[in-house]
């Protein structure tokens, strides 16, 4: 059966409407690119990079609030003191394999630096490890593959599962990787939209369900075999939240922690070896003009903030909670199996899926 992405397989998650393309880049401003490396020689490369940008790439310029929260902490996301300092993202937001996150944090840099933003830079770069089907020590990763995801950016429809920083990754016992999703949330001075990005490579597949549904323990490694991981790790999840609500920092990191529902829905538990990182930024705001130079005419001046009233933001939860939700639901319904350095990860069998689903809802 053709890969797919949940809502063509007729599942539909939760209750609010989703934005034009059901992705991260519903949010205005923020768009997606990803560099998918996939070869055997000279040796086993399955990873990439994958880039999130709000602002139309204008980010350094157009810092965003922004916040970030951890569920459990073996992983890695950089620049993350400088958010808590200050409250604001002034990177693109990249996600890789392990062992890259070095040469990806100096490529943005450079990048950055190469189109006149000489400085002070502080880049975001998470991780996720890929080590059963990619050769992980090979560093297949360079800076031209960083700059290739940059340049490529765009809005629209966004590439799913065995893409970019997710070609590698395995989750609940099936083949993983990105996925996205996104919601529509009413609140004053809205609509608002909620986008979400995951880099999905965690958990067991008897927790896995889909809407509620138990679907990890009809599927058993009998039926689709399960990948053999050498490092007994259960891996680790990557999750961006964006919106374009008029959100400020605290408000972000309250969405961030609302990551953890979705995740939870779909089976995620956060164990001892998995790194679940989720980070939120809000594009309602422009609180600085120029970050990098004191100097600006626009670092004297008071900014003009807004800020939708916390008793008003529990549309925004529940956007964020489903978003999640579906978007790892989508990276396991886009991928593909894939035989790599050490094995087999297979692909969730959509046709199973539906049958499955069929039954509980009799």
């Amino acid at each position: 059966m053709t890969r797919s992405r949940l809502r063509d397989l007729d599942i539909v998650i939760g209750d609010l409407p989703v934005g034009p393309n059901n992705a991260i880049t519903d949010v205005p401003g923020v768009l997606v690119g990803h560099t998918t490396l996939s070869f055997d020689e000279p040796r086993v490369a399955r990873t990439g990079v994958t880039v999130v940008v709000p602002c139309d790439g204008r980010i350094h310029e157009d810092n965003v609030f922004a916040a970030y929260h951890v569920l459990n902490g073996n992983g890695e996301m950089t620049g993350l003191p400088w958010i808590d300092e200050t409250g604001l993202l002034g990177s693109p937001v990249a996600i890789t394999n392990t062992n890259q996150v070095g040469v990806v944090r100096d490529a943005l840099v450079e990048h950055a630096v190469d189109r006149g933003m000489a400085g002070w830079i502080l880049p975001v770069v998470a991780e996720t490890y890929d080590g059963f089907l990619n050769d992980i020590d090979g560093f297949h990763v360079t800076k031209e593959h960083v700059f290739q995801a940059l340049d490529s950016a765009s809005d629209g429809q966004v590439a799913e599962g065995n893409v970019g920083g997710g070609t590698g990754m395995m989750c609940h016992g099936f083949k993983g990787g990105i996925g996205t999703s996104s919601r529509v949330a009413e609140a004053p001075g809205g609509p608002y939209t909620v986008g979400v990005l995951v880099q999905a490579n965690y958990g067991s597949r008897k927790h896995l369900r889909v809407d509620g549904v138990p679907v990890g323990r009809e599927i058993g490694p009998d039926d689709v075999p399960l990948p053999r991981r050498t490092t007994g790790r259960e891996g680790s999840i990557i999750i961006v939240v964006a919106t374009d609500a008029p959100l400020v920092p605290v408000q972000c990191r309250r969405l961030a922690q609302r990551a953890t529902v979705g995740l939870a829905r779909v089976g995620g538990v956060g164990h001892n070896s998995s790194g679940d990182i989720f980070l939120a930024f809000a594009t309602g705001n422009h609180p600085s003009h120029d970050p990098n130079d004191d100097a600006s005419p626009d670092s004297s001046e008071l900014v003009d903030l807004k800020m939708l009233p916390n008793n008003l933001i529990d549309s925004l939860f529940d956007a964020t909670a489903e978003a999640v939700e579906e978007s790892i639901l989508n990276a396991l319904t886009a991928a593909e199996t894939t035989a790599g350095f050490q094995g087999t990860a297979h692909a969730l069998p959509l046709d199973r899926l539906q049958e499955i689903m069929s039954e509980y809802r009799r």
